[in-house]
């Protein structure tokens, strides 16, 4: 959003203006990189960063370069450019797909036919279930959490900053997912649109947040890690994926403003890029006592792991497969690396078992906000951070944390009960971090 400036930022751009070259360009960006003709820019004293559109004839890293040296200005940035994960082409045939948003039934055998990812990965750990070497056995953290009366996360906010959710029904373009309920949604915003509406066009988001908190065992779709979370919907991502950084700051800010428990962020921008507004809300995250979670980024659209997943106190997300290998998708080796959880697709080189299934779950048929169904093609670190999300829920609504006068101590405490129950898949901290997620160890009470 482009924000008109108070007269002392004018006064600052225009010396910025005046020392900038004379045939400083403005041409478009590269793909990937920042919105042409913008800054985000903060003043001392100021609570955060404002996206300013540049005069003619300024380019935006000659402004940025003459902005920082000038006295007051706590920062000055290129609107950098973040995008989701594109899912990559169908790996096994479509499943589930239904026309009429209200007859989407689950499959034959129930979610546990297709979501290998909630399986449990040891045989002793849920007797007539099967197991599945990629699993986190989320299965066992359902048990644990029901014996706590707090069953799937209830009480717990989790904010999904992504392309929006189909979480409502609005005039005749939008239906909403039919395994979501009308009460599993907070009010939230959208970013992009400047507006109370944060419906999906895109799919993603809703994939994400079907990951997170879909219902269970309701006889429609698949099943949701922390089923009775309530989801926050933050529109930060157009219908094309991408989404600009004063947009995400905002978002976050936003979502922290509302309650949120958790905030998961499945979207990166480019390789090496500092975003400091982002950066500086989620610091403000980690002081109010807010968990932030975020992917770290896809081999083939990032060259390294990626901001957010690099901010600070954030849980960078890398993807592993059905047999419980690293995905071929995931970056390595890679500093941001905190832990792994499933993303589905195809593994690294050298992996015992070559099973390939995707990450299912109910989402937009083809970007259409009226049609549903159960794609085959989402894979990647994506889908793995909304696991870390939706399981961070399941632990805080536990009980398992000890309590902490410091909100920030329960940030720690949660990433460290994460990476301590994680279960290690035989490669070195710098590929896998601590290791791939353990939902129902996480959520032990004995451990």
């Amino acid at each position: 959003m482009i924000r008109r400036l108070p007269i002392l930022a004018l006064t600052i751009l225009l010396a910025a203006a005046a020392a900038a070259p004379a045939h400083a360009a403005t041409a478009v960006s590269p793909a990937r990189g920042f919105a042409p003709h913008e800054l985000v820019v903060k003043l001392e004293g100021e609570r955060g960063g404002r996206a300013i559109e540049l005069p003619p004839g300024l380019g935006v890293r000659e402004a940025t370069k003459a902005l920082r040296r000038i006295p007051g200005v706590a920062y000055a940035a290129p609107n950098f450019i973040a995008t989701a994960s594109a899912p990559k082409p169908p790996l096994l045939p479509v499943s589930g797909i239904a026309n009429d948003p209200g007859s989407l039934s689950g499959p034959p055998g129930g979610w546990v036919s297709l979501q290998w990812n909630l399986l449990p990965w040891r045989g002793t750990a849920a007797p007539g279930l099967p197991v599945s070497p990629g699993g986190i056995d989320v299965v066992g953290a359902w048990r644990n959490l029901i014996a706590a009366k707090r069953r799937g996360a209830q009480g717990i906010k989790v904010a999904v900053l992504d392309t929006g959710v189909a979480y409502r029904a609005w005039r005749k373009r939008f239906r909403r997912s039919p395994d979501f309920g009308p009460g599993q949604f907070a009010p939230g915003y959208d970013f992009v649109d400047e507006d109370r509406l944060p419906l999906d066009l895109n799919g993603h988001g809703t994939h994400i947040a079907g990951t997170i908190a879909e219902k269970t065992h309701n006889g429609v779709g698949l099943a949701g890690i922390a089923y009775r979370a309530k989801l926050l919907p933050v529109r930060v991502l157009d219908r094309h994926g991408s989404g600009e950084a004063d947009d995400i700051a905002r978002g976050i800010r936003f979502a922290v403003d509302s309650g949120a428990d958790v905030i998961n962020m499945s979207f990166n921008f480019g390789c090496g890029k500092h975003v400091p507004g982002v950066n500086e809300e989620l610091r403000r995250a980690y002081r109010e006592g807010v968990v932030t979670v975020a992917s770290i980024g896809n081999l083939g659209s990032e060259a390294c792991v990626s901001p957010p997943a690099t901010g600070p106190r954030t849980i960078g997300v890398g993807g592993t497969t059905e047999g419980g290998c690293l995905g071929s998708y995931s970056l390595l080796p890679g500093k941001g690396t905190d832990l792994l959880a499933p993303g589905g697709g195809p593994p690294v080189p050298g992996c015992p078992s070559v099973a390939a299934r995707p990450i299912y779950q109910v989402t937009l048929r083809g970007g259409n906000p009226r049609r549903f169904g159960e794609p085959g093609n989402y894979v990647g670190t994506s889908m793995a951070a909304a696991h870390v999300s939706g399981v961070a829920a399941l632990v805080l609504a536990g009980g398992v944390l000890k309590e902490d006068a410091a909100p920030r101590g329960k940030v720690n405490r949660l990433a460290r009960r994460l990476r301590k129950t994680a279960r290690s898949i035989a490669l070195p901290p710098s590929r896998q971090g601590a290791g791939l997620i353990d939902a129902a160890a996480a959520t032990d009470p004995t451990r």
